[in-house]
């Protein structure tokens, strides 16, 4: 099936959820740590990483200023933004 391009498409909570535990690892923070400087709950963040929880934007906000990074980043699947926030 050369030339074949199969799409899978993630909901958005697990396109946030794998960056934000990517962009955390990568500034070696601990949920905790991510949870700290944010001023949310670790547990929280825990919920978001598993998508158990269904965020709101106020928090996203907070994530991503935490993270340094645009809110559309947190947003954006990895392989589309070549694993680098835009």
């Amino acid at each position: 099936m050369a030339g074949v391009v199969i799409q899978i498409s993630l909901s958005a909570r697990a396109v946030l959820a794998a960056n934000v535990v990517r962009l955390r690892k990568e500034r070696g923070w601990s949920q905790e740590d991510l949870a700290f400087e944010s001023g949310l709950h670790r547990t929280f963040i825990g919920h978001v990483e598993r998508q158990i929880r269904n965020i709101s934007l106020d928090n996203v906000e907070k994530i991503a200023r935490t993270l340094g990074v645009p809110i559309h980043a947190l947003l954006v699947p990895e392989e589309e933004s070549g694993g680098k926030p835009r």
